[in-house]
């Protein structure tokens, strides 16, 4: 029935909202969730597999959106010198150029920031790239989804008790020099190689470790997330093969639309709640849904 998936859709745009910003894995949840709340919107097993893989392509170029929308003026680096004057106290003449003409200017920051974001981007780009498929075909199932939300949630809670005794050295966006990105940047491939292991949680622990603030460590979490995630998810919807059906494309519009919404919403209560907190209470929870869902493997349930 048509409604009965795009039900299905609406939950998976939730879980992906969620799931996506948190350091809980999206890609882990949606995979336990293909166990267990499959979509049936193909017309045959391989077609509806190939589906379900656009699918979960979609949902991620939904949250992405959202880290575009709440970071705009923080991301785009051109600026009106007409908007800048507004509020001239906020700004420094010196750290921009001019773009072309001279109502356009360039920001310097931001720009060493996107070569910082691009520098991070290349060591799980160049894996992914060679070894996705490989990967994909050995670790995309439960178990090992399961063992990851254990290791990284158990990864989680020793580098708490470690930086809870030591001040964060970098706290603002330009301290961040290409180095530091280098080291994020190979965090971040253990999140392209292992499923569950989550790659906004990954880079955080990184982040974490080498002496970022939990603020900064997550917002440049979201940041490096723009490139990785169109690059990646571009890629498959151009390897895509298959036809797509009219309920198909309405199960697509919903997910997608949702998991825009509810990460516009997830982001910015995370921000909010690591002002004050730390990333213990993801780590608890990951090891939790990990032992759970080992017992219910077990049992021969999944």
């Amino acid at each position: 029935m048509e409604w009965l998936e795009l039900l299905k859709a609406i939950v998976y745009g939730i879980v992906q909202g969620i799931s996506e910003w948190l350091p809980i894995s999206s890609t882990g949840h949606l995979i336990l969730l293909e166990e267990w709340l499959p979509l049936n919107v193909g017309t045959s097993t391989d077609q509806a597999s190939a589906f379900f893989s656009l699918f979960m392509v979609t949902l991620h170029l939904g949250s992405i959106m959202a880290v575009i929308i709440n970071f705009w003026p923080d991301l785009w680096p051109l600026k009106r010198r007409t908007t800048l004057a507004l509020s001239p106290e906020s700004w420094d003449e010196a750290e921009y150029i001019n773009f072309f003409s001279d109502s356009l200017l360039l920001s310097k920051s931001q720009l060493r920031m996107w070569v910082n974001i691009l520098i991070a981007v290349i060591p799980a780009a160049v894996v992914g790239l060679l070894f996705q498929d490989t990967f994909e075909r050995l670790f995309y199932n439960p178990i090992s989804v399961a063992i990851a939300l254990i290791a990284v949630g158990i990864a989680f809670i020793v580098v708490e008790n470690y930086v809870s005794t030591k001040k964060s050295s970098i706290n603002e966006i330009n301290q961040i020099d290409w180095r530091i990105a280098v080291i994020i940047g190979l965090f971040q491939v253990i999140a392209a190689v292992f499923p569950g292991t989550s790659r906004s949680g990954i880079t955080i622990l990184g982040a974490l470790l080498i002496g970022l603030s939990r603020p900064l460590a997550a917002k440049f979490t979201f940041y490096l997330a723009v490139p990785v995630m169109i690059g990646a998810n571009v890629l498959k919807l151009f390897r895509y093969e298959g036809d797509i059906n009219s309920t198909q494309v309405l199960v697509i519009f919903v997910g997608m639309l949702t998991a825009f919404l509810v990460s516009i919403f997830v982001i910015r209560g995370l921000l909010k709640f690591i002002r004050t907190n730390n990333f213990k209470p993801f780590a608890w929870y990951r090891i939790a849904l990990g032992i759970f869902v080992l017992a219910v493997a077990y049992m021969g349930l999944i």
